[in-house]
């Protein structure tokens, strides 16, 4: 088993931790059910083999310019050994494509991240969903001697302040997270720790790091988790490996994106991007009328597509 508690005896205290295997030919709604009932109850799961080896070597050297210019972190929440690339979507079409347009992962996303409201006009009943959107995209490097993370919440940054559940309620998560592993990860080189069912926890509670357990990855496996679990980055203790990261984050449709899509990256790269990535991006509606451009659909100026909003305006 590659996830282990910090402390002999505190096991039992946690919800069981799941791992599947994408490269097991498992039919894709059933891969898709598993991981839903997973994070439901843990909050987080391991899928092995979420891209291929060749992926993982593509991707690597997409980023490897953009490493060899990076600075440390501003930020006192980072160690100085962290480098971390944004911007993602316009700097690797693999990345783009194999992560963030996984077939999987945008099923999971929609599962728990779309929401339909049900309202009148006049005396006519209308329904509109919000889709899912891109949150952010990161790359993370984790060198030797990098000191470790606090463990913390991610959907802190639309002020979420939740009471305690005995289960998993479909409307309280606004994101989901995404880390697949570019080198080996291990407990010992900084791998993601996590407490498994703290996405049920009452929000004003601490997190305590002896129920944190680590994510060890090899190169294409993935931890998928709800970012209202405890996380966290460990320390590189190693004198000698460095643990690369690919990361997104999912979020609901109508809420602002943590990292700006529409600055981040160049729009020629956009543009060459599959049109559903583009809406995911942040170029499509938020029905029944959020986002618009000129009172109309934004993936219009984009694409010139012809524009399928009603007339709401």
């Amino acid at each position: 088993m590659t996830l282990e508690t910090r402390a002999i005896g505190l096991e039992s205290l946690l919800p069981e931790i799941k791992d599947f295997d994408a490269g097991n030919q498992l039919p894709h709604q059933e891969l898709l059910q598993g991981v839903i009932e997973s994070l439901k109850i843990s909050g987080g799961c391991l899928i092995r083999h979420f891209v291929s080896s060749e992926t993982v070597k593509e991707l690597n050297d997409d980023f490897a310019p953009y490493f060899d210019k990076s600075k440390p972190l501003k930020s006192d929440f980072w160690s100085k050994e962290t480098r971390r690339i944004t911007g993602c979507m316009g700097k690797s079409d693999a990345y783009a494509l194999k992560i963030v347009g996984n077939d999987l992962w945008q099923d999971v996303g929609r599962h728990f991240l779309t929401s339909t409201l049900h309202w009148w006009v006049g005396d006519k009943q209308e329904h509109s969903p919000s889709n899912p959107q891109l949150n952010n995209t990161s790359v993370f490097k984790i060198r030797p001697r990098a000191t470790a993370q606090s463990l913390h919440r991610d959907d802190i940054i639309y002020h979420v302040h939740h009471a305690a559940v005995p289960s998993h309620e479909l409307g309280r998560d606004y994101g989901i997270g995404l880390f697949v592993a570019g080198t080996r990860s291990t407990r010992h080189n900084g791998a993601t720790r996590f407490i498994p069912g703290s996405h049920l926890w009452d929000y004003a509670v601490r997190p305590q790091e002896d129920l944190a357990v680590y994510a060890e990855l090899e190169p294409g496996d993935a931890l998928m988790m709800l970012s209202g679990c405890y996380h966290a980055g460990s320390a590189n203790t190693t004198l000698d490996e460095e643990r690369q990261l690919y990361s997104t984050f999912t979020g609901r449709g109508w809420c602002r994106q943590e990292e700006n899509q529409y600055l981040a990256n160049e729009m020629e790269r956009v543009r060459r991007l599959p049109v559903h990535l583009q809406k995911f991006m942040g170029w499509e509606l938020s029905l029944p009328f959020m986002g618009w451009v000129g009172l109309d659909d934004p993936i219009c100026s984009l694409t010139g597509e012809e524009s399928q909003v009603g007339v709401y305006f």
